[in-house]
């Protein structure tokens, strides 16, 4: 898949999860199956999952080979009362999860060729490309997505 195809791809991903986020109504925020989560909880995952996201896409292009990329656990950040996956309003999220893709949308556009090879170390994944960065990246909203669809029908 060229540059061109990539970013195209990746902006219909964020597309996708926005017009599916922006569509939950308040009465659905926290419908979920007991196994998983709510709408709510979905929905600031992906604004703190893409705010890690633009920082690792700045890393790989920007710092040299190898450099730690460092993972988090997302459980540990959705239980986190502080964080207000469970409570706090979606709007705010919603501004960050658009905001941070169309930055790094920018700088996809900007990649070569040869920029995919670049790479650092996951702390959780070990070698990391740019190339697995766009690949994962572009799936991750339309997979919570679907995930969203799932939470607010009540089922997992």
């Amino acid at each position: 898949m060229s540059i061109k195809e990539s970013a195209a791809a990746y902006e219909s991903a964020t597309q996708y999860f926005l017009n599916l986020a922006r569509g939950v109504t308040q009465d659905l925020l926290d419908v979920k199956d007991p196994e998983g989560w709510s709408a709510r909880q979905i929905i600031h995952h992906l604004a703190d999952s893409e705010a890690q996201s633009y920082a690792r896409l700045r890393r790989l292009v920007a710092e040299p080979e190898g450099s730690l990329i460092q993972g988090y656990d997302e459980n540990l950040w959705a239980v986190a009362p502080q964080l207000g996956y469970e409570s706090a309003p979606v709007e705010n999220p919603i501004v960050i999860f658009t905001a941070v893709r169309a930055g790094s949308l920018e700088i996809i556009k900007r990649l070569t060729e040869a920029d995919l090879e670049k790479s650092g170390v996951h702390s959780e994944s070990g070698q990391y490309t740019i190339a697995k960065w766009l690949t994962s990246y572009t799936n991750h909203p339309k997979d919570h997505g679907d995930q969203l669809v799932r939470a607010v029908k009540g089922q997992n």
